[in-house]
């Protein structure tokens, strides 16, 4: 079976990994349950939080995981033996996906009230943060996070 797309492979060479994430994407896509938020923490886009509704199950019954990027939720709810007369909470069994930037970070997690909370934070590595350059002058500033520190230039000069 072949797919018509709006933009055709043939046309683009070294964009395999876009490709496949934009499919991944459309695959999961009708991903309803468990319901989230995705809440950003911080002005600077620094920190995220993702919420979600997972009343009814244990935190001995949910599993989180990062692999290559991907933040992965499961829940598997264990079965207490009841007898339901009207079961409108599901506790059906999920799992959900999150496809992280390059440089977050899963900082940590909570459940309270039938909310799963994870945490998540951008950690820029040192050469990535933007840095001030003095003129006339062998020092660069790092800006980093609140804290301003110099450091001589070790480049060689020829």
């Amino acid at each position: 079976m072949t797919i018509k797309t709006l933009f055709p492979r043939s046309a683009f060479v070294g964009f395999d990994n876009v490709f496949e994430e934009l499919d991944r994407i459309a695959r999961e896509a009708d991903q309803k349950f468990p319901p989230h938020n995705i809440v950003k923490l911080t002005d600077d886009n620094q920190e995220y939080l993702i919420e979600l509704a997972v009343a009814g199950f244990e935190e001995d019954e949910l599993e989180i995981e990062v692999d290559d990027r991907t933040l992965t939720v499961r829940g598997e709810h264990k079965s207490k033996g009841r007898e339901y007369l009207h079961k409108g909470i599901s506790t059906k069994r999920f799992t959900r996906n999150f496809r992280l930037s390059e440089y977050v970070q899963v900082a940590g997690a909570d459940l309270k009230a039938g909310v799963l909370s994870i945490h998540l934070k951008v950690v820029l590595p040192d050469e990535k943060r933007p840095r001030k350059i003095a003129i006339n002058s062998n020092e660069v500033t790092h800006d980093t996070i609140g804290t301003n520190t110099k450091q001589l230039l070790n480049e060689a000069t020829r």
